[in-house]
This record gives C-alpha cells, structure tokens and sequence, in this order.
C-alpha cells in the first residue's frame, strides 16, 4: 500500500484545491450542505442564494465532467482513473463541497453504460448530468433488506408492458425523484438469484404510491413506495429478463474506499476537541481526562480508517478489484461513525441530549447520536460484511 501522492497525483491534487478555493460558493463554505437538502429547496418551489449557488456550482462542474468523474467522455463525464477520482473525492471531502448527481451518477449511469441500449442511454444520462431528472432506488422490501435476492415484487409480462406489483421500503429520496431503478421477479420458478429483472419506472405511472418514513431523528429521507397494476414499458428493461441481479450488483463505483466517511469523521473529532480544549477551564478533571482518553482513541481510529480507503484505492490503482478489503473499509467506518457519535453526546454532559439551538453545536451532537443508529444497516449491515470478510477474505466456510 501506497499512500504517498506522485509528482502526477501532488499536481492533480493541487488543481482541485485551487479549483474549490475559486469556484466553491460561499454559500457553502459558511455552512455544510447536503444536495439533498437543495434538492428538497428546489422541488419545493423555493428559490434564495442557495438554491442559486447550487446551479452555478453544478454548471461549473458539469463543464469539466466531474459531475460524473469516472463515466467516459463520450458519456458527460471526465474518464477518470480511479485514482484521480480518489483524489478528487478526498479534496472534495475536505472542502465539504457537495456532491451531485446521488444515485443516477454512483449507480444507474454505471450500470446503463455497460448494460444498456443505446435508446437508454441517450434518453436517461443527459438528465442525470443537467440534474433535470433525480432517480431513487428500488431494492430493498419489508422481508427482503440484507438478502435481497428474496425480493417478492412481481412483475409479469403483458404483451409490451410488464405490471408491477409488490412494495419497496427504505426508498432514499423517492418522495424526491422523477424515476426509479428496481428489481422484480419475473420467474418465481427459478433459484432466488435468477428470474429477477431490472426496470426503469417513470414514479409517474398510475399506481405508485410513495409513503413517507420519518426517522427518529426527525428526518424524512426514506420512504416506502407501494406499486399496485404499474405498467412498465418492455422497452424499460435493462439487460436481459430474468438475469437482472447480476445487473444490480453492477454499479461500476470506482470510490469504494469510505474517504469521504473518514474525512468527515476527523473534521467531526476536530471540532469537538476544539470546543473541548476551549472549554476545558470550566469542566470537572475527572470529566476532561475521561473524554480526552475516548477522544484519543477516536483519533486513532479515523487513522486507520483513513489507510483503510488507502488500502481499498491501492489495490484498484494495482488493477485489483477490492472485495473483502472494501466490506473491512466500510464496516470500520459505519462503526466508527457510532463511536465518534457517543462519544460527542458523553462530552457535552446534559447538553448531549438536547436537540435544540441552544445547545452546544446547535445540537447536533444529538441529532448526529440518533442519525448514527442506521449506519452500521445501510449499504450493508455488518453482519452482512463480517460474512463477507470470512468469507472471501479468510476464505472460512459458509455457515
């Protein structure tokens, strides 16, 4: 593992920072922003300087390509190694410039790239680029999350249309979106990883219904969507009928090493040890030394799992494909996304657990603490990526 940058890399890196140093709107250098929140301003109806920003600073990155950094150029996006696109996540990260383009960059252009028509490209990968048309998706269901293959949505073929009927849960932004990639069985006779497909839905279609989840954090993010006689053109089909799944694990994310999680995770501890050093005079020694040992060891553990996404983007620069070493990556980094959580409530005594203004951090700390329940569930729980590490990692049995 390699994690010195060579002349090529340290020259690369110093064009994104100058880049982000001239381009990145003040908006939100002053506060961090999500584009889902901008999304949300925008499908609202709602306009003001940050809406604003968030045009201008799509217009200048699709310009470059770098909406889509490792997509060909022929598609709209910039041909990246993945090195480069480590870099310019990794500077990205640090800035806590926004990214955009959500799942139709990280997962269906991908995926339409290698496997679709050409009819399917042209019609769906300019809207994702112009950010005309947001896309969610349609994996999980009520008894089928960690083993998916299981998914019991039905679609059945009808002349040119397939119908659709069944329900998704856990559905990231569908309240949000314009279309949706999911997987439907469409031969219930076969293995659990055969007879299912991958389809293209217009969240249009007569007999959609999107149900807000809130979580207990107060945030609506999720959402179950309900599909009742959804007829989907024969045309929407990615890929062969019946072999979908192996199209849905097709997602071609060159940035699979969790840098953006650890870099956000030092800037966290950063913060919080500042407040502390700040406030030091006015706390309990006992209290000081207790949190200043965790807060130690939350150090060193974003440490190394910086050189854990060292490790996973050093193995695709060698031209390996990480596989054990990007579930250790992720398990370590949504684990310690936990601990970094409890740890910023127990320092911040009785203030930990108020979700109020007035609060240290505007209370963030405790939205942080309950917003990091789900993170060892999402993207794979860790149960899922300690079988994997056994595995194929150590090469142990299957249970």
């Amino acid at each position: 593992m390699d994690w010195r940058d060579t002349p090529e890399q340290a020259a690369w890196r110093s064009e994104v920072r100058t880049f982000l140093g001239t381009e990145l709107p003040e908006e939100f250098r002053r506060q961090e922003v999500t584009a889902d929140e901008l999304i949300e301003l925008r499908r609202g109806g709602q306009d003001g300087p940050r809406v604003d920003a968030f045009e201008r600073w799509r217009t200048v990155l699709a310009e470059r390509g770098w909406i889509a950094a490792a997509w060909p150029r022929a598609y709209g996006g910039a041909g990246m190694t993945p090195v480069d696109q480590f870099v310019l996540n990794q500077e990205f990260a640090e800035a806590r410039a926004p990214q955009i383009g959500g799942l139709g960059v990280m997962m269906l252009g991908p995926t339409l790239i290698a496997h679709g028509t050409e009819e399917q490209k042209k019609r769906h990968l300019g809207g994702i680029l112009r950010g005309e048309i947001q896309w969610c998706q349609g994996y999980s269901e009520p008894g089928s999350g960690s083993d998916l293959a299981s998914l019991q949505t039905r679609a059945i073929r009808d002349g040119d249309d397939f119908v659709i009927n069944g329900q998704k849960i856990w559905t990231s932004g569908a309240h949000l979106s314009d279309w949706c990639f999911m997987l439907a069985r469409t031969d219930p006779d076969a293995p659990k990883h055969r007879g299912i497909t991958y389809f293209l839905v217009d969240m249009k279609t007569p007999g959609i219904t999107v149900r807000p989840l809130v979580n207990m954090a107060g945030a609506h993010h999720f959402n179950e969507v309900f599909f009742e006689d959804v007829r989907v053109p024969l045309e929407n089909v990615v890929g062969e009928i019946n072999r979908g799944w192996y199209l849905g694990t097709t997602t071609l994310d060159f940035e699979r090493s969790s840098i953006g999680a650890s870099v956000g995770q030092r800037q966290a501890i950063e913060r919080y040890l500042a407040w502390l050093r700040e406030g030091r005079a006015e706390m309990a020694p006992t209290d000081y030394e207790a949190v200043r040992e965790q807060w130690a060891e939350r150090w060193i553990e974003v440490q190394t799992a910086t050189l854990l996404a060292y490790r996973v983007i050093s193995m695709q620069a060698a031209g390996q494909i990480p596989n054990a070493e990007a579930s250790i990556a992720k398990l370590y980094a949504s684990e310690l996304g936990q601990r970094v959580a409890r740890t910023a409530v127990k320092t911040l005594g009785l203030w930990g657990g108020i979700v109020d203004r007035a609060a240290p951090f505007n209370g963030q700390a405790a939205l942080n603490y309950l917003a990091s329940v789900p993170q060892t569930i999402a993207g794979g729980t860790s149960e899922i990526q300690r079988n994997i590490i056994a595995t194929r990692g150590l090469g142990l049995p299957r249970a």
